[in-house]
Protein backbone atom coordinates (compact mmCIF):
# COMPACT_ATOMS: atom_id res chain seq x y z
CA UNK A 1 0.00 0.00 0.00
CA UNK A 2 1.12 3.52 -0.75
CA UNK A 3 2.00 5.47 2.37
CA UNK A 4 0.99 8.98 1.28
CA UNK A 5 -1.56 10.96 3.23
CA UNK A 6 -3.49 14.24 3.24
CA UNK A 7 -4.34 15.72 6.65
CA UNK A 8 -7.47 17.89 6.62
CA UNK A 9 -7.88 20.36 9.50
CA UNK A 10 -11.11 22.37 9.71
CA UNK A 11 -10.44 25.66 11.47
CA UNK A 12 -12.65 28.42 12.83
CA UNK A 13 -11.08 31.12 15.03
CA UNK A 14 -8.09 28.92 15.87
CA UNK A 15 -5.29 31.50 15.85
CA UNK A 16 -4.11 30.50 19.34
CA UNK A 17 -3.99 26.73 18.74
CA UNK A 18 -3.37 26.15 15.05
CA UNK A 19 0.36 27.06 14.82
CA UNK A 20 1.25 24.59 17.59
CA UNK A 21 -0.95 21.93 16.00
CA UNK A 22 0.83 22.36 12.66
CA UNK A 23 4.22 22.19 14.38
CA UNK A 24 3.30 18.95 16.15
CA UNK A 25 2.07 17.37 12.93
CA UNK A 26 5.22 18.31 11.06
CA UNK A 27 7.37 16.98 13.90
CA UNK A 28 5.50 13.66 13.75
CA UNK A 29 5.95 13.28 10.00
CA UNK A 30 9.66 14.03 10.24
CA UNK A 31 10.17 10.49 11.58
CA UNK A 32 6.91 8.68 10.70
CA UNK A 33 6.87 5.91 8.09
CA UNK A 34 4.88 7.85 5.51
CA UNK A 35 6.37 8.48 2.09
CA UNK A 36 4.57 11.79 1.51
CA UNK A 37 2.12 14.02 3.31
CA UNK A 38 0.28 17.27 2.92
CA UNK A 39 -1.68 19.37 5.40
CA UNK A 40 -4.84 21.14 4.26
CA UNK A 41 -6.14 23.83 6.59
CA UNK A 42 -9.72 24.75 5.73
CA UNK A 43 -10.72 28.11 7.17
CA UNK A 44 -14.41 28.45 7.91
CA UNK A 45 -14.73 32.22 7.81
CA UNK A 46 -12.57 32.93 10.86
CA UNK A 47 -12.75 36.43 12.31
CA UNK A 48 -9.33 36.29 13.96
CA UNK A 49 -5.81 35.70 12.60
CA UNK A 50 -6.30 32.00 11.83
CA UNK A 51 -5.65 32.43 8.10
CA UNK A 52 -2.66 34.70 8.61
CA UNK A 53 -1.07 32.24 11.03
CA UNK A 54 -1.71 29.26 8.74
CA UNK A 55 -0.28 31.09 5.72
CA UNK A 56 2.78 32.18 7.69
CA UNK A 57 3.45 28.55 8.61
CA UNK A 58 2.76 27.45 5.04
CA UNK A 59 5.31 29.93 3.71
CA UNK A 60 7.98 27.83 5.43
CA UNK A 61 6.47 24.42 4.62
CA UNK A 62 5.56 23.79 1.00
CA UNK A 63 3.35 20.81 1.86
CA UNK A 64 0.79 22.98 3.69
CA UNK A 65 -2.15 24.50 1.86
CA UNK A 66 -4.86 26.87 3.09
CA UNK A 67 -8.39 26.70 1.66
CA UNK A 68 -11.11 29.23 2.37
CA UNK A 69 -14.81 28.52 2.68
CA UNK A 70 -17.31 31.06 1.30
CA UNK A 71 -18.10 32.38 4.76
CA UNK A 72 -18.93 30.37 7.88
CA UNK A 73 -20.50 27.14 6.58
CA UNK A 74 -19.81 24.66 9.38
CA UNK A 75 -17.39 21.90 10.27
CA UNK A 76 -19.01 19.39 7.92
CA UNK A 77 -18.66 21.74 4.97
CA UNK A 78 -15.03 22.39 5.90
CA UNK A 79 -14.11 18.71 6.14
CA UNK A 80 -15.82 17.95 2.83
CA UNK A 81 -14.03 20.89 1.19
CA UNK A 82 -10.67 19.54 2.30
CA UNK A 83 -11.40 15.88 1.61
CA UNK A 84 -12.51 16.54 -1.96
CA UNK A 85 -9.38 18.64 -2.55
CA UNK A 86 -6.95 16.08 -1.08
CA UNK A 87 -4.39 14.65 -3.49
CA UNK A 88 -2.93 11.64 -1.68
CA UNK A 89 -4.22 8.07 -1.37
CA UNK A 90 -5.22 8.34 2.30
CA UNK A 91 -7.09 11.19 3.94
CA UNK A 92 -7.25 11.94 7.66
CA UNK A 93 -9.34 14.66 9.17
CA UNK A 94 -8.29 15.90 12.57
CA UNK A 95 -9.67 18.56 14.87
CA UNK A 96 -7.55 21.70 15.07
CA UNK A 97 -6.97 21.24 18.79
CA UNK A 98 -5.40 17.76 18.36
CA UNK A 99 -7.57 16.35 21.14
CA UNK A 100 -6.44 13.06 19.67
CA UNK A 101 -2.64 13.31 19.31
CA UNK A 102 -1.39 12.92 15.74
CA UNK A 103 0.71 9.94 16.86
CA UNK A 104 -2.53 7.95 17.18
CA UNK A 105 -2.57 7.82 13.38
CA UNK A 106 -0.30 4.79 13.75
CA UNK A 107 -3.17 2.92 15.42
CA UNK A 108 -5.61 3.81 12.65
CA UNK A 109 -3.18 2.65 9.98
CA UNK A 110 -2.53 -0.62 11.81
CA UNK A 111 -6.29 -1.24 11.90
CA UNK A 112 -6.55 -0.52 8.16
CA UNK A 113 -3.92 -3.15 7.45
CA UNK A 114 -5.05 -5.68 10.07
CA UNK A 115 -8.75 -5.57 9.23
CA UNK A 116 -8.45 -4.84 5.51
CA UNK A 117 -10.59 -1.77 6.17
CA UNK A 118 -11.18 1.25 3.97
CA UNK A 119 -12.00 3.57 6.88
CA UNK A 120 -10.57 3.73 10.41
CA UNK A 121 -12.00 6.02 13.08
CA UNK A 122 -10.76 7.03 16.50
CA UNK A 123 -13.02 6.14 19.41
CA UNK A 124 -13.23 7.41 22.98
CA UNK A 125 -15.85 4.83 23.93
CA UNK A 126 -13.98 1.57 23.40
CA UNK A 127 -11.40 2.22 26.12
CA UNK A 128 -12.29 5.14 28.36
CA UNK A 129 -9.05 4.72 30.31
CA UNK A 130 -7.35 6.41 27.33
CA UNK A 131 -9.31 9.62 27.97
CA UNK A 132 -6.95 11.85 29.91
CA UNK A 133 -8.99 15.03 30.31
CA UNK A 134 -12.72 14.41 30.39
CA UNK A 135 -15.59 16.57 29.25
CA UNK A 136 -18.19 17.63 31.79
CA UNK A 137 -20.44 14.88 33.13
CA UNK A 138 -23.34 16.43 31.21
CA UNK A 139 -21.45 16.43 27.90
CA UNK A 140 -20.31 12.83 28.34
CA UNK A 141 -23.83 11.68 29.23
CA UNK A 142 -25.20 13.59 26.23
CA UNK A 143 -22.66 11.85 24.00
CA UNK A 144 -23.73 8.41 25.20
CA UNK A 145 -27.39 9.30 24.71
CA UNK A 146 -26.68 10.61 21.21
CA UNK A 147 -24.94 7.37 20.31
CA UNK A 148 -27.87 5.31 21.61
CA UNK A 149 -30.32 7.37 19.53
CA UNK A 150 -28.00 7.08 16.53
CA UNK A 151 -27.98 3.29 16.75
CA UNK A 152 -31.77 3.17 16.97
CA UNK A 153 -32.26 5.67 14.15
CA UNK A 154 -29.42 4.85 11.75
CA UNK A 155 -28.30 1.40 12.83
CA UNK A 156 -24.56 2.02 12.62
CA UNK A 157 -22.71 -0.44 14.93
CA UNK A 158 -20.25 2.24 16.06
CA UNK A 159 -19.63 3.28 19.66
CA UNK A 160 -18.33 6.81 18.99
CA UNK A 161 -19.11 8.57 15.72
CA UNK A 162 -18.11 12.04 16.93
CA UNK A 163 -14.39 11.74 17.68
CA UNK A 164 -12.65 14.13 15.29
CA UNK A 165 -10.00 11.74 14.05
CA UNK A 166 -10.96 9.66 10.99
CA UNK A 167 -8.92 8.06 8.21
CA UNK A 168 -10.36 7.27 4.78
CA UNK A 169 -8.96 5.76 1.62
CA UNK A 170 -9.21 8.62 -0.84
CA UNK A 171 -11.58 6.97 -3.32
CA UNK A 172 -13.92 6.07 -0.45
CA UNK A 173 -13.70 9.61 0.92
CA UNK A 174 -14.63 11.05 -2.46
CA UNK A 175 -17.65 8.79 -2.89
CA UNK A 176 -18.88 9.42 0.67
CA UNK A 177 -18.23 13.15 0.94
CA UNK A 178 -19.67 14.02 -2.46
CA UNK A 179 -22.96 12.51 -1.26
CA UNK A 180 -22.84 14.37 2.07
CA UNK A 181 -25.71 16.80 2.65
CA UNK A 182 -25.16 17.92 6.26
CA UNK A 183 -22.73 20.77 6.80
CA UNK A 184 -22.57 21.04 10.56
CA UNK A 185 -22.33 18.66 13.53
CA UNK A 186 -24.28 15.69 12.17
CA UNK A 187 -21.97 15.17 9.21
CA UNK A 188 -19.82 12.51 10.95
CA UNK A 189 -22.75 10.14 11.23
CA UNK A 190 -23.88 10.85 7.68
CA UNK A 191 -20.49 10.23 6.10
CA UNK A 192 -19.90 7.03 8.06
CA UNK A 193 -23.40 5.83 7.19
CA UNK A 194 -22.77 6.51 3.50
CA UNK A 195 -19.38 4.77 3.55
CA UNK A 196 -20.94 1.75 5.22
CA UNK A 197 -23.87 1.62 2.80
CA UNK A 198 -21.42 1.70 -0.10
CA UNK A 199 -19.92 -1.54 1.20
CA UNK A 200 -16.81 -0.29 2.97
CA UNK A 201 -15.37 -1.80 6.13
CA UNK A 202 -15.03 0.66 9.03
CA UNK A 203 -12.58 -0.12 11.81
CA UNK A 204 -13.23 1.58 15.16
CA UNK A 205 -10.05 2.09 17.13
CA UNK A 206 -9.56 3.16 20.78
CA UNK A 207 -7.38 6.28 20.88
CA UNK A 208 -5.96 8.68 23.42
CA UNK A 209 -8.07 11.80 23.80
CA UNK A 210 -8.00 14.93 25.95
CA UNK A 211 -10.80 17.45 26.09
CA UNK A 212 -9.56 20.86 24.99
CA UNK A 213 -11.10 24.08 26.25
CA UNK A 214 -12.68 26.33 23.67
CA UNK A 215 -15.02 23.83 22.01
CA UNK A 216 -17.29 25.39 19.36
CA UNK A 217 -20.10 22.92 20.16
CA UNK A 218 -22.97 24.67 21.95
CA UNK A 219 -26.03 23.12 23.59
CA UNK A 220 -28.09 24.30 20.61
CA UNK A 221 -25.64 22.71 18.17
CA UNK A 222 -25.83 19.46 20.08
CA UNK A 223 -29.62 19.51 19.96
CA UNK A 224 -29.52 20.15 16.23
CA UNK A 225 -27.37 17.04 15.77
CA UNK A 226 -30.29 14.90 16.98
CA UNK A 227 -32.54 16.36 14.27
CA UNK A 228 -29.82 15.65 11.73
CA UNK A 229 -30.00 11.95 12.61
CA UNK A 230 -33.57 12.01 11.33
CA UNK A 231 -32.38 13.76 8.17
CA UNK A 232 -29.90 10.96 7.49
CA UNK A 233 -32.64 8.38 7.90
CA UNK A 234 -34.98 10.31 5.60
CA UNK A 235 -32.24 10.84 2.99
CA UNK A 236 -31.52 7.13 3.02
CA UNK A 237 -35.18 6.22 2.51
CA UNK A 238 -35.30 8.67 -0.39
CA UNK A 239 -32.30 6.99 -1.99
CA UNK A 240 -30.05 10.03 -1.89
CA UNK A 241 -26.98 8.01 -0.89
CA UNK A 242 -27.06 5.42 -3.68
Amino acid sequence: MTRAISIVIPAYNEESRLPETLRKIETYFATAAWEQHEIIVVDDGSRDATVAGAKAFASEHLNIRVLNNPGNRGKGYSVRHGMLDAKFDWCLFSDADLSTPIEELDKLWSAIVREDAQVAIGSRALDRSLVGVHQSAFREASGRFFNAVMRLTIGLPISDTQCGFKLFRRDVAREAFKRQTLERWGFDVEVLFIASRLGNRIAEVPVRWDNAEGSKLSIWSGATAFWELAKVRINSLRGLYR
